[in-house]
């Protein structure tokens, strides 16, 4: 397979010679974890404090790894990456939130980015976190099969009627909406519920996608049941797979509460169950459609191997590769170069209610230590070309 991922022109080709340089400071600043801790102790803070930091936050990391502060915001960014094949998926990143008031203003604005998508062919995805729609506590009620009280069986029945909402609007636009994984406490009743959905509305095709976290040792066997489950019973699936985000979140909670660690027990284990997920799904498209969620150059170079050998379509609508916006650009852009199907999580919302993903975000890529790193030598590689360039 050709290497095509150390194409730094093409890479950033949409990136002024200041927004490389900003993203070069940002990604030096990532590299240092004392550094993320206490620029992320003081935003914490200043924001508690009401402090007025929104601009400087704005400037630097909000507008590297975010759209805009609402779907208007994200439509220069959406079709200024379009012009380069990369379609959108407008992600309402406002997290941690447990009030109806809240998760109904979710509903509220994932049906309004699936109306985005289905008059935008360069949005193609719509997304949603199921703790978005629902406390995280009724989840992890369900999933360890607690009995709900009266006002619990009240709220989850609103949490289904909100998802049902969603998942409709999407089935009856056309629009196919993913479903974000979280902690695997309260995971089994997110995809029980998704499950559900998929039954009713993944009749004729894959719209509802679910999404697998293959750093867990248990998600391939998940992903084969599932799919016992719709040959028996006629629907399509869609899965967005990714390694996951929770690693350390679940690990603590495992050794705390005195069970087996859900999470494979090195990394190159969870590469060969990522992976293998990959390659069972390729293969049976028949009854499925893929995401590939990745980072990864290594496993996008696998998919592209087997979307070769296996004789597919580089434009099969069942198999897209994504990425987050302000990351992997060059795995993005150089895909899309190449005539893959190619989308960018593009998170938007206010800047103080986006900070604990952007927070993550910064501390998910101090913990991976390789992506920083490759990050800052792909962007020093560029300013090097533009320099003898100009000369």
């Amino acid at each position: 397979m050709e290497k095509i991922f150390n194409n730094t022109q093409v890479a950033f080709a949409l990136k002024s010679d200041t927004e490389l340089d900003r993203a070069y400071f940002l990604f030096k600043l990532i590299s240092n974890q004392p550094l993320v801790r206490i620029g992320t102790a003081v935003t914490n803070f200043a924001i508690k404090a009401h402090l007025p930091v929104e601009g400087l936050i704005r400037a630097t990391v909000f507008d590297h790894f975010c759209g805009g502060i609402n779907e208007m915001d994200c439509l220069s960014v959406v079709d200024k990456m379009h012009t380069k094949g990369v379609s959108s998926v407008l992600d309402y990143s406002v997290e941690g939130k447990e009030e109806d008031e809240q998760f109904d203003a979710v509903l509220k604005m994932t049906l309004k980015t699936i109306d985005f998508a289905a008059e935008k062919v360069a949005i193609p995805f719509a997304v949603f976190k199921p703790t978005g729609l629902g406390r995280f506590e009724l989840y992890e009620k369900l999933g360890e099969g607690q009995t709900l009280n009266e006002a619990d069986k009240k709220d989850w029945n609103r949490v289904i009627e909100r998802f049902d909402i969603i998942c409709k609007a999407a089935h009856q636009q056309n629009v196919a909406v993913l479903i974000d994984a979280e902690e695997s406490w309260m995971q089994d009743a997110a995809d029980d519920l998704v499950t559900q959905m998929m039954k009713k509305y993944n009749k004729e095709k894959a719209v509802i996608f679910n999404t697998l976290q293959m750093y867990r040792h248990d998600r391939l066997t998940y992903l084969k049941k599932v799919h016992d489950l719709a040959e028996a019973e006629g629907f399509y699936i869609g899965m967005k797979v990714v390694r996951g985000a929770y690693m350390e979140k679940e690990h603590k909670r495992a050794e705390e509460k005195g069970y087996p660690t859900p999470i494979c027990a090195s990394k190159q284990a969870t590469d060969d169950n990522y992976n293998a997920a990959v390659d069972y799904m390729l293969q049976h498209l028949n009854r499925m459609s893929i995401f590939v969620g990745t980072h990864n150059e290594e496993s996008s170079y696998k998919v592209m191997t087997r979307i070769s050998d296996f004789n597919l379509d580089k434009k099969d609508d069942r198999i897209w590769f994504g990425q987050l916006y302000g990351m992997s650009d060059n795995i993005s852009y150089n895909l899309a170069e190449y005539d893959y199907n190619v989308a960018k999580y593009l998170p938007f919302g206010p800047v103080r209610d986006v900070m604990p993903y952007l927070i993550r975000r910064a501390e998910e890529n101090t913990s991976v230590a390789g992506q920083t790193n490759r990050e800052l030598e792909l962007i020093k590689a560029e300013r090097n070309r533009r320099k003898k360039e100009d000369k």
